[in-house]
């Protein structure tokens, strides 16, 4: 269970990053742990146990059940697979697996995988992932309505790019980064994941209802709300389950208050599943699989720890987080 006694609920009251600070938060080092579980996941597959959709690639309720028991300290949420339902993607976009009547067969890459040094096949997985993804991450982001609509969203192969540049360039190795100095430097330079093919297209996504609830209308499509619901999306469930980024986190639930002035917002207590994410730390696989570094030193470090309240992004400047900047 990844929260343990200590967690206790912040007051709904108060501005974003006041709950942020009254909440406890997690720590977790993912390096090790996402070597590990590779292993797990490809016996998995190797024993037949995973299924996924024909149609849309994602994994079937069994299978996210099947692979929350094998994720080192569980997902990041009791309830909430993040970890668990991209791990079957990843090995479809890597080419490790394929799928043959809605299960997934490891290809004879993916039978050679276990037998190959872990940080080379979780570095292609990422590149992989950058340029053949099997789906749209931002089709996560369940709230906002209207995405399947003709000609709204834009092709997901640039926007996965411009937050694989921003990871390989804004995040110094071994430096805490919080996401919202993260968003900053990434609008500096120019690293911008635009969901919407037009302006026009913002209007047909939206929150609740099509016409009132609609992103067009001013401050309803900020750089937070969209570009940064997707780029956290990418870090907190491909990113991290790859271990290229330990992360700071807390119940994503009125941890973000950048969505609450949009028509609709009343009924929701967060955003997305991601919203909780309030730093990462581009660790030793992390530089070496974005080519920060040539060659791969494996990290030390404890693999989960929590914080007492108190300790927000304020308190991770302090500890050290630096803002971020092109290197």
């Amino acid at each position: 269970m990844p929260y343990s006694s200590a967690v206790e609920c912040a007051d709904a009251s108060g501005t974003g990053e006041e709950r942020a600070v009254a909440a406890v938060w997690i720590e977790r080092a993912m390096e090790h742990g996402a070597r590990a579980e590779l292993a797990a996941v490809l016996q998995l597959a190797a024993a037949g146990r995973l299924r996924c959709s024909d149609k849309t690639k994602r994994p079937s309720a069994a299978t996210i059940r099947a692979l929350g028991e094998i994720l080192t300290g569980g997902d990041f949420y009791e309830g909430e697979a993040v970890r668990a339902f991209a791990w079957p993607l990843l090995l479809q976009a890597g080419g490790l697996s394929e799928l043959s009547g809605g299960r997934l067969e490891l290809t004879a890459r993916g039978h050679k995988a276990p037998a190959e040094p872990a940080h080379e096949t979780i570095r292609h997985l990422w590149r992989r992932w950058l340029s053949h993804g099997v789906l749209d991450e931002f089709s996560r982001i369940e709230a906002v309505k209207g995405q399947r609509a003709a000609n709204v969203l834009s092709a997901t192969g640039p926007r996965r790019k411009a937050v694989g540049a921003a990871l390989a360039e804004c995040c110094p190795p071994g430096e805490w980064v919080t996401v919202d100095e993260l968003f900053k430097a990434m609008r500096t330079a120019g690293h911008d994941p635009y969901l919407v093919r037009s302006e026009r297209a913002l209007w047909k996504l939206y929150l609740e209802d099509a016409q009132y609830g609609s992103l067009g209308y001013d401050g309803h499509h900020d750089w937070p709300v969209l570009q940064g619901r997707y780029t956290l999306c990418v870090l907190f469930e491909y990113a991290a389950t790859l271990g290229l980024v330990d992360v700071q986190y807390i119940d994503p639930e009125g941890a973000r208050d950048d969505f609450r002035h949009m028509w609709g917002a009343d009924w929701l207590e967060r955003l997305s599943r991601y919203d909780g994410l309030l730093a990462i730390r581009l660790n030793p696989l992390g530089a070496y699989a974005t080519g920060r570094a040539d060659d791969y030193r494996p990290g030390s470090g404890t693999r989960r720890r929590s914080a007492e309240p108190g300790q927000g992004p304020a308190e991770l400047r302090r500890r050290g987080t630096r803002r971020p900047g092109p290197r």
